[in-house]
């Protein structure tokens, strides 16, 4: 059963046509994407006509742009359902969250990490530490090459002072 959100008097609700104007889909996939739970009306009149909000815009915009970055429906619907399991206070993850899609896999922005919606593997270090592991790895070779240029003076050296 739906329960019915009843809007105040603040809020500016989006009907469906303007939800399919505004983010550039087809009506019939907004009524999918209801249907099978990607993102779903807010509100709905005695009618069952949905009323969107401008967060569930943003979540019909997200889903959208996923699905143009290669991402099928079912794999946003699995991605949502273990960002729900991962991150329980994220109740509304398209909305809530910021994802990239790479491929047909989505990566999530979440406190300060990024890591895969589905297997919750964190993806991207600390960019400071890959920093500091550069200037680390430019000074051990700068020690090395200072070494092998003092051998180098000294074999040129020890060979002048043979020759004498």
């Amino acid at each position: 059963m739906v329960k019915h959100k009843h809007p105040s008097r603040r809020e500016n609700f989006f009907t469906s046509s303007q939800i399919c104007n505004i983010a550039g889909i087809s009506r019939r996939q907004l009524q999918y994407w209801d249907k099978t739970g990607l993102v779903n009306p807010t509100y709905r009149t005695e009618g069952r006509h949905g009323r969107y909000t401008f967060q569930d815009l943003i979540a019909v915009k997200a889903a959208k742009k996923l699905i143009d970055a290669g991402v099928s429906v079912q794999g946003i619907r699995k991605s949502i359902g273990e960002l729900k399991r991962i991150l329980p206070k994220i109740k509304k993850p398209l909305e809530e969250l910021t994802l990239v899609a790479t491929g047909d896999v989505i990566l999530v922005f979440y406190e300060n990490t990024a890591f895969e919606a589905i297997s919750g593997q964190e993806w991207i270090m600390d960019i400071a530490d890959v920093y500091r592991d550069i200037k680390k790895w430019q000074k051990k070779r700068s020690v090395i090459e200072k070494y092998r240029r003092l051998k180098a003076v000294r074999g040129l050296v020890a060979a002048k002072g043979q020759r004498l």
